[in-house]
């Protein structure tokens, strides 16, 4: 009989140990590897709060901005691999591989993604006191004007920094570059006019744009862009063939327990088919972006890693930072 009662004793301690092991069972960080107050930032805490309110656990966004993500990135590999420790990252899991010719990390066997967030276009901005209405009438002054127009940028191998090399390849234009921890650091500058322009995702830009401290004068993708529907697409207005956008995605540790990564992939992909966060999304001039299963987002990052090799080198952006 007492034999009895302690099996029944341990099979029920058991049950709760295994209970209270399911993931996730303590407070889940999220790193975001930019400065705080952008559209990236608003769509992390979005899905931290929803992710909270499905799986009843404290789901933290914390901000480490600086080198184009790489400081964030690290700090999620050196995290232990227990899902506690996610990586909400905009491109620059592609970009900062792309330009550095000694990658800080190993995309393959550092990060295991998770789910695919959104797409962020891009708007190429400039001072009010640029004396150019238009992309051609900002391109011909560029031209007659070589190295005096300074670009911001959220630092080397940023989105920010590889599109205006980009650009500046293409329509054969030389501007300087000036890094920056962040977006908003980088746009103040150019309210403030110590800088000319810079290209910046849409969101941090709808009420400067409408209060005239900042004017867009063309959009980074072939499609045009909701808020500023006046804007033309790069490709149309002069640079032929422009078109690029940011993309978010979360990620894990690589060694993560594979149905740690399973659930989150699953409750985060529920997440961003509801309503709510589809309108989210559309609020914040982003757009919706498929998740496909893990092996084919791998695939996805992999190729992002190559297109931007590619253009990096065709732009002859430095190999290293």
């Amino acid at each position: 009989m007492l034999g009895r009662s302690l099996l029944a004793g341990l099979l029920l301690l058991t049950g709760a140990l295994a209970a209270r092991a399911e993931y996730p069972d303590k407070p889940v960080k999220i790193i975001v590897p930019v400065a705080a107050g952008g559209g990236v930032d608003v769509m992390a805490r979005l899905l931290a709060q929803y992710l909270g309110e499905r799986l009843r656990q404290q789901f933290v966004v914390e901000n480490r901005p600086g080198a184009a993500g790489v400081i964030g990135s690290k700090a999620v590999i050196a995290s232990p691999a227990d899902g506690t420790t996610l990586l909400y990252t905009p491109s620059s899991l592609s970009l900062s591989v792309a330009i550095n010719s000694t990658p800080p990390y190993d995309l393959a066997k550092d990060f295991t993604p998770i789910v695919n967030v959104a797409i962020s276009p891009y708007a190429l901005v400039v001072n009010p006191s640029v004396p150019a209405q238009t992309l051609k009438e900002f391109i011909a002054y560029a031209k007659a004007n070589p190295g005096k127009l300074s670009y911001g940028s959220g630092g080397p191998g940023s989105p920010h920094h590889l599109y205006a090399e980009l650009f500046a390849s293409m329509t054969g234009t030389t501007m300087t570059h000036v890094p920056y921890k962040g977006t908003l650091p980088a746009l103040n500058d150019v309210i403030a006019g110590h800088i000319q322009l810079m290209f910046s995702d849409v969101p941090p830009l709808l009420g400067l744009a409408s209060t005239g401290k900042v004017r867009p004068i063309g959009v980074s993708t072939k499609a045009r862009v909701a808020a500023f529907p006046d804007v033309p697409p790069l490709n149309e207005a002069g640079v032929p063939g422009f078109d690029v956008a940011g993309w978010f995605t979360v990620a894990a540790p690589a060694k993560t327990p594979q149905p740690v990564i399973a659930r989150l992939h699953a409750e985060m992909k529920a997440i961003m088919a509801t309503a709510d966060m589809k309108a989210q999304i559309a609020k914040l001039s982003l757009l919706p972006m498929d998740t496909p299963p893990v092996p084919e987002m791998q695939s996805f990052v992999k190729s992002e890693i190559v297109r931007w090799g590619e253009i990096v080198k065709k732009a002859g952006i430095a190999g290293s930072q």
